[in-house]
């Protein structure tokens, strides 16, 4: 009897051990269009192995002293409004792939958004008043839709770091509307500054991180230059005691991939599939596997899948390209 009790207890924690596998998110940034999307749109995503996708209505600012923040207009995109995130994440829903609702500002120019900052405290007062507009509308959203996840604001250093009072109470007030989980997409020399990560429930991070100067780094290189930056982030895990999430990571597929991963100018470099396809099995090898790391979210795909990406293309989507069926292989894994 004890030889069975404990072969059943061997099966029950193998079972354990891969359900908390399968519970990775495999998450993909859908990048919002003119258009509503169909079963077309998201079959490619599903044969990523997506489990997960973020979906991103988006506010704009005139400049980064503007208070003001416009959303949710007819001007839009269909798919950066309301109307366009809960079409969005209903096909997805009825396809069983989850939503985390990522509503994000869009600075005129496409300036950073980490340098928001006012100059007086009436214009501040504006900004929080709009941005509380803004992300309450999309929780409200987030619940009807019973997202799984929220994400509270993305790269937004300045404000977070400059009125920590405010982004308290407004954790409270989203937590009035919007039941699932929370999480604030951080960006990556941000993240050990961010005063809030005991009041919700993910440590989010857009995990652009350098790690080679070298052209075409190898999977070891990536992974050698990921060991300081992996330390701290268990470092900051373990202060908080909160799941890793990656709001974002990707790489691009062009020379020194690794250098500065968050940069996106369309001149910066020479195609290099290979590059990118490195970079995604080094962060894969280093963060899937870990007790205290939720997943992430691939930064980004588009709608019409077929027209985008490609092998000459050396913007951040892996549509068309080697680094796809290598997401498909990774994303496949228990």
């Amino acid at each position: 009897m004890k030889t069975n009790k404990l072969f059943y207890l061997l099966l029950l924690l193998v079972h354990l051990s891969c359900n908390s596998q399968q519970k990775k998110i495999n998450g993909i940034s859908f990048v919002a269009s003119r258009d509503t999307i169909n079963s077309k749109n998201i079959t490619p995503v599903i044969k990523a192995q997506g489990n997960y996708v973020a979906l991103m209505p988006f506010g704009f600012i005139r400049e980064l002293s503007s208070p003001k923040i416009i959303h949710n207009t007819k001007r839009q995109w269909f798919g950066e409004t309301k109307r366009g995130l809960l079409q969005y994440a209903k096909s997805f829903q009825h396809k069983n792939v989850k939503i985390m609702v990522k509503p994000q500002i869009w600075v005129w120019r496409g300036e950073y958004t980490g340098f928001i900052e006012m100059d007086s405290e009436e214009k501040w007062k504006v900004l929080e008043d709009t941005y509380s507009e803004f992300i309450l509308t999309y929780a409200k959203a987030a619940q009807d839709l019973n997202a799984d996840i929220l994400c509270i604001g993305t790269e937004l250093e300045k404000f977070v770091l400059k009125r920590p009072k405010y982004w308290k109470e407004l954790i409270v007030n989203i937590r009035e509307i919007y039941k699932g989980k929370l999480t604030y997409a951080a960006n990556w020399d941000e993240f050990k500054r961010v005063s809030f990560w005991k009041e919700i429930d993910y440590i989010g991070i857009d995990a652009y991180f350098p790690l080679s100067d070298k052209k075409t780094p190898s999977i070891k290189d990536l992974e050698l230059g990921w060991k300081t930056h992996k330390d701290e982030i268990s470092r900051i895990q373990k202060q908080f005691n909160k799941p890793i999430l990656f709001t974002e990571f990707g790489y691009r597929s062009v020379d020194f991939t690794g250098k500065e991963p968050w940069k996106f100018d369309r001149d910066l470099g020479d195609v290099n599939l290979k590059a990118q396809v490195n970079g995604l099995q080094a962060i894969h090898n280093q963060f899937w596997k870990e007790d205290w790391f939720a997943g992430g979210f691939l930064w980004k795909w588009f709608d019409k899948h077929e027209k985008v990406g490609g092998l000459k293309n050396h913007m951040f989507t892996v549509q068309n390209k080697p680094a796809e069926e290598l997401l498909k292989k990774l994303y496949r894994q228990k």
